[in-house]
């Protein structure tokens, strides 16, 4: 397909890698020269130098035969001119990034009015996403599938957890609820695993449950867990602003700290009963003087990627149960994975992962493209959820007797709303739901693209 990136900044920058690498004629437009030399030269895409908003730009971009506009600058208006600009030139399928609060509820009730595909607003979905694991805190990462009855979730392999040294086969009857681990990184590889596979310390597991059971799996599995009550923020922008609504509303007692005097006086008006502090959250002293050493999670959400592991480093030092860590620069998350940072969110990578999503499911008229996508391992593998429709091959047969691609898994099947952690007389017919899991670097638009 033709895309047309507008804004080569982070989010932009993303997307230009991941669409470009599967196989996409990919136009970056932005008014940066640098930046549009840096993507030429790394990832072989046409770049115009403009103004994404203007009809003369788009023109040159050509907007005319293109299947869809990515609008990713960093300001919200100018994301919608664009998207409004090129439904005027084409019929073109439009993606605009909306980060302000006061715009998510009109943006829902003017889609059509506007003309958008779709919109994307990386911030709120971050702030989802913690919000996420702060209910479960246990979990490094969790990620919802089937309408969120399926959820793959990361754990890491403790000193002395139960999990050390066992085959995979024996963790069902371990954990006493029927699971399937889907990947394990062990350092810097990542492997598929089969029953045999032997867990080590260190491991960090990708286990595929039902959602109803993740408590049971956890106390069963004898990991010490507590109930989130109160939790810091650092840094006091648009994900704080969500995630404090988020969590006042379950009665989770939230505090926010902000250097910028103006920020914290708009924070103190829309949550009266949040405590908002005007301090530097990078210094020590002040975390202390803040209560950190009782406060139950600390997510770090300043601007800059080495105040949030500084901070969050220090806050695993002193003993938080729960820390949340936001990071745009993935490529070095394994170097930091052990230096007790927690979990890590990214906002690029969360938008880029729906964007593809919608451009792999783009590829499939007839509807059994992904339903939904999400990236785990820290980018290194995929779980993408299909419908099995009756073109589908290998229905009602056997898994054992399905041949698969190689690095390539079935996690889990959703038959009449029942969810099945499969084993190899399982099967699958029209109308399911499967969650595939893979490392494979192919990507895969349909069902039929994971059989050999």
């Amino acid at each position: 397909m033709k895309i047309i990136i507008v804004g080569d900044g982070k989010v932009g920058l993303a997307l230009t890698r991941q669409l470009s690498h599967e196989g996409h004629d990919i136009v970056v437009i932005d008014n940066n020269p640098r930046a549009l030399e840096q993507s030429a030269e790394s990832f072989d895409v046409m770049v115009v130098n403009g103004n994404g908003a203007s009809m003369a730009t788009l023109h040159q971009a050509g907007v005319g035969s293109a299947d869809l506009l990515i609008a990713a600058t960093s300001a919200d208006e100018i994301n919608l001119l664009c998207c409004l600009t090129a439904q005027k030139m084409s019929h073109v399928h439009t993606i605009a990034r909306i980060q302000n609060p006061e715009y998510t509820d009109q943006l829902v009730q003017m889609r059509e009015e506007l003309g958008l595909s779709m919109t994307i607003n990386p911030e709120l979905a971050v702030a989802r996403e913690i919000f996420h694991l702060l209910q479960l805190p246990s979990f490094l990462k969790r990620d919802s599938f089937a309408k969120g009855k399926v959820e793959i979730v990361e754990l890491k392999v403790m000193p002395g957890s139960p999990l050390c040294g066992i085959p995979l086969h024996q963790l069902p009857a371990l954990a006493r609820v029927k699971v399937l681990v889907c990947a394990v990184e062990r350092k810097d590889d990542v492997f598929i695993p089969r029953g045999d596979f032997v867990l080590k310390e260190g491991d960090h597991i990708y286990v595929t449950a039902q959602a109803s059971i993740l408590a049971t799996l956890v106390e069963n599995l004898g990991i010490v867990t507590h109930k989130i009550r109160c939790v810091m923020l650092v840094g006091g922008g648009h994900i704080a602003q969500y995630l404090a609504a988020m969590l006042i509303n379950i009665d989770v007692r939230v505090k926010i700290i902000e250097k910028n005097p103006g920020r914290c006086i708009q924070l103190a008006e829309l949550f009266p009963d949040v405590s908002v502090v005007e301090a530097d959250g990078s210094l020590q002293q002040v975390l202390l003087d803040e209560g950190l050493e009782s406060i139950d999670a600390v997510v770090t959400l300043t601007g800059m990627d080495e105040e949030n592991l500084v901070i969050s480093m220090y806050a695993n030092h002193a003993g938080v149960s729960k820390v949340v860590t936001k990071i745009n620069r993935l490529e070095y998350t394994g170097v930091f994975s052990d230096m007790g940072i927690g979990s890590i969110v990214s906002p690029k990578e969360l938008c880029t992962t729906d964007i593809v999503r919608y451009v792999r499911a783009m590829h499939n008229t007839a509807g059994s493209g992904v339903l939904t996508l999400h990236r785990i391992v820290n980018g290194k593998a995929e779980a993408l959820e299909f419908l099995v429709h009756t073109s589908c091959r290998y229905r009602d047969t056997p898994l054992k007797n399905v041949r698969l691609r190689e690095n390539v898994l079935i996690s889990c099947i959703t038959h009449n709303g029942r969810t099945i952690i499969p084993d190899g007389d399982s099967s699958f017919t029209a109308g399911d739901t499967i969650i595939v899991v893979t490392t494979s670097e192919r990507p895969f638009n349909r069902l039929n693209d994971i059989f050999i």
